[in-house]
């Protein structure tokens, strides 16, 4: 039984901070590899999909938050 004082926070806005915080540390390290080449890089390097994939999980994530924040 849930009383009107309880409130509860969707799942989904924990996903979306996830997404969020695993987005940073991948944009990071993308942003960091393309500043810092390694000295022997991967095949398709030239392509930055750390760069892309973690600005997408950024992207993605905030709008969870934003659509499911808690207090809204």
């Amino acid at each position: 039984m849930q009383h009107d004082s309880e409130r509860q926070i969707p799942i989904w806005f924990f996903i979306g901070a996830l997404l969020v915080l695993y987005g940073v540390i991948i944009l990071g390290t993308g942003v960091y590899q393309v500043v810092q080449p390694p000295e022997k890089p991967l095949a398709l390097a030239h392509l930055h999909a750390g760069v892309w994939w973690g600005a997408l999980m950024v992207a993605v994530g905030s709008t969870y938050v934003w659509r499911f924040r808690p207090g809204r």
